[in-house]
């Protein structure tokens, strides 16, 4: 029997709890508990956006529901202790310009891409503590102590963030081209957690890439005595990976993905879709990781739509991929490569 679920406002995102429950988020602000058998009407709605909702993720090892949305906020709600009306939430994390929120899948990071032309990256991720550590964090007081601390080392600019040793903070910057400011919407994680992948546009429209960043630990900062003033944060790197898009259908968000076993990219490109690897040989990123950031290799590009191609996604099952373009088509293919 096919269960049909009717709303009557833009659905952003939706992420499955378990068998049976899902959410939904959207922009009238709300997200929505659902029981696939009942698709009526929602379990429950769950208020505390002000904004559009745009992302739902599930912290399996928190048990905690996290959504974000055009607000800046990052919320998280016990959907264990949910009742008609609701159910309470918490602000973990605030910050302007947020556009795109991701979980690795072990939930040890959280991942955030902003329209300010950087990623947020919350280390050794504790959801429970994550709003008292970073009660006091400003990403643009961070840009700015960072930048001190590249022109004056000597200079004690109290980086609080890389002492703790939990939900510690980075912020990356490497793009390319590096000298452009970046609006990032689009992000997703690698299956294994090992990078991110981002869909990037400049302020003018005139310019689109997609890019890899690793994102593997570092070893963790020696813990801190009171009053010991702290070296300068030592950075290195993350990009591993960038292509140059079609930049057709500007002012549209387009929805890349991973496929299941993260070996290949699936991106919006113009009327279609293209596939890309980390290397010709489509190997996994751990046995083509490179010194220097290389460009993505285009595996093969299909032409099929009539209209910009906004949004891409693999099966998790089967060898197979589905797109859907502005004009409302959805196109499957069983790609041969």
């Amino acid at each position: 029997m096919l269960h049909l679920l009717t709303v009557t406002c833009l659905i952003s995102s939706q992420r499955f709890l378990d068998a049976r429950m899902f959410a939904t988020c959207s922009d009238d602000c709300s997200v929505s508990l659902w029981d696939l058998r009942n698709l009526r009407q929602s379990i429950c709605q769950l208020k505390g956006h002000t904004n559009w909702v745009k992302n739902i993720e599930y912290s399996r090892k928190s048990g905690l529901l996290l959504t974000s949305g055009f607000d800046g906020r990052v919320l998280t709600w016990d959907i264990n202790k949910y009742m008609e009306d609701g159910c309470s939430h918490e602000r973990v994390f605030h910050t302007h310009g947020l556009m795109r929120t991701r979980l690795t899948p072990d939930g040890s990071k959280m991942v955030m891409s902003t329209a300010m032309g950087y990623l947020i990256v919350i280390h050794d991720l504790d959801l429970s503590t994550m709003s008292e550590d970073l009660k006091f964090f400003n990403a643009a007081n961070y840009m700015r102590w960072y930048h001190i601390e590249q022109m004056n080392p000597e200079q004690d600019t109290d980086s609080l963030y890389f002492r703790l040793p939990k939900n510690r903070v980075e912020i990356v910057t490497d793009f390319v081209p590096t000298e452009n400011y970046w609006y990032i919407t689009s992000l997703q994680v690698h299956p294994q957690g090992w990078c991110s992948l981002s869909r990037y546009t400049s302020p003018d429209d005139d310019s689109e890439w997609t890019c890899v960043h690793d994102l593997q630990d570092y070893p963790k900062p020696k813990p801190f005595k009171h009053g010991q003033k702290m070296p300068p944060h030592q950075t290195r790197p993350r990009l591993t990976h960038f292509i140059e898009e079609a930049n057709v259908g500007r002012g549209f968000i387009k929805e890349l993905c991973f496929s299941d076993d993260g070996r290949l990219v699936c991106s919006p490109f113009g009327f279609g879709v293209r596939l890309l690897a980390f290397d010709p040989k489509c190997s996994e990123l751990c046995d083509c990781h490179p010194d220097t950031p290389v460009q993505l290799y285009e595996v093969k590009t299909e032409m099929t739509h009539a209209d910009t191609v906004l949004t891409t996604k693999f099966s998790p099952i089967h060898c197979m991929l589905v797109s859907g373009c502005l004009s409302g088509k959805i196109f499957f293919y069983q790609p041969a490569l």
